[in-house]
């Protein structure tokens, strides 16, 4: 079907050029089937920018000098940390990306848990959120939008805040995201780059969504494994944030666009040290694996096999397929987490406790050193 339109939509095209037959691009009805995804080239999380493109365009940039910065561009963190008071500090962060999913309730859903999940991350409470748009309106109906609206504020008012503004521009693909602030006491900020020798690491949430997502827009995912990526990414991190609240945590970072491998990078550069990783230990959804086998994975996810390669030692038994799911590119995963063995074993008891069950201990830092990662 999609074939057949772009056939449609090419001779059209062709024939107005040639000025034999006018060109018009009506918006769907209201009432018409919406597949979010066939109006996008890349999806979620999967379309950012390269890795290693990015740390180029950063590393020219200067590093802020305003002493009241307190997490800003040097660790690749979650979120800005801006020190308002001894006891106050303001933590915001913005994520926006085009649609992983079809319906646009979901896509809304999902992409304000994504944004979230950020200060969820950084050991911040959320207070209120702007919304991010970028909406084709002669592609799509208004009614899709305010669906897309509808279920980012459903999950806004989950995370016990508002939506209270924004701002919109016309784009040829659909994009939405939050701009979200936080609060968070100074003492208690959590960033990427404080893990210790022999910390262990909890992943709270299954990898995958990237190879799914694709399937999805491909017209390749089975209901079951569509709807099972779907409820992941739409959870919120809020249950994993609250029980890690009293405990010794040492490091934490949300698993998105760059992949496991790439977050996992990141914090054990920014801790300086080396990094073990138990790739049976790791949770993975339900057709990854089978739908990564038959290929169906997002360039974004071979983008960051590529950039972090380098810096893993692979045991000889893994195979393409299980370094691709490792890179894969999240979209609203959970959260890593590095803290003491015996407070892990706590925080996983008290997660699948809560119905968290694909919390679990991944792996461990072994030693100082500069952020290989044995898998």
């Amino acid at each position: 079907a999609e074939c057949d339109d772009a056939v449609e939509a090419l001779s059209a095209a062709a024939e107005h050029l040639a000025g034999t037959a006018p060109v018009s691009f009506e918006t769907a009805p209201a009432d018409a089937e919406i597949r979010l995804t066939r109006f996008t080239r890349g999806l979620g999380c999967a379309c950012k920018l390269r890795p290693q493109d990015l740390e180029k365009v950063l590393g020219a940039l200067p590093t802020p000098d305003d002493p009241a910065v307190m997490v800003g561009t040097a660790t690749a963190d979650d979120a800005a940390v801006y020190r308002l008071r001894d006891d106050l500090a303001i933590v915001q962060t913005v994520d926006f990306f085009t649609p992983v999913v079809d319906d646009p309730y979901d896509f809304g859903a999902i992409s304000a848990a994504n944004s979230l999940s950020d200060l969820y991350a950084m050991g911040a409470e959320p207070r209120f959120a702007l919304s991010v748009v970028g909406f084709p309106p002669q592609r799509l109906p208004l009614s899709a939008l305010e669906r897309i609206l509808e279920g980012a504020v459903d999950v806004a008012r989950e995370a016990g805040i508002s939506i209270i503004g924004g701002h919109s521009v016309e784009d040829p693909e659909p994009k939405f995201g939050l701009a979200v602030t936080g609060v968070a006491h100074p003492d208690k900020i959590l960033s990427n780059s404080g893990a210790l020798p022999g910390d262990a690491l909890v992943l709270t949430k299954p990898i995958g969504t990237g190879i799914v997502a694709t399937a999805i827009k491909r017209g390749l995912a089975e209901t079951e494994v569509a709807q099972s990526a779907i409820e992941t990414m739409r959870t919120l991190n809020r249950v994993v944030a609250e029980a890690m609240a009293g405990l010794e945590i040492h490091a934490c970072t949300d698993v998105t666009g760059f992949g496991l491998l790439g977050h996992l990078r990141e914090m054990a550069v920014g801790s300086r040290l080396d990094v073990e990783l138990h790739f049976d230990a790791v949770p993975i959804l339900r057709g990854a694996r089978e739908l990564a086998t038959a290929d169906v994975v997002p360039g974004g996810s071979l983008d960051n096999l590529e950039h972090v390669a380098p810096h893993v030692d692979w045991s000889s038994n893994r195979s393409r397929v299980d370094k691709i799911l490792l890179a894969d590119a999240q979209t609203s995963g959970g959260l890593l987490v590095a803290l003491p063995p015996e407070e892990a074993e706590s925080l996983v008891a008290d997660l699948h406790q809560q119905v968290v069950p694909s919390a679990g201990i991944i792996g461990r830092f072994t030693a100082a050193g500069t952020g290989r990662i044995a898998v």
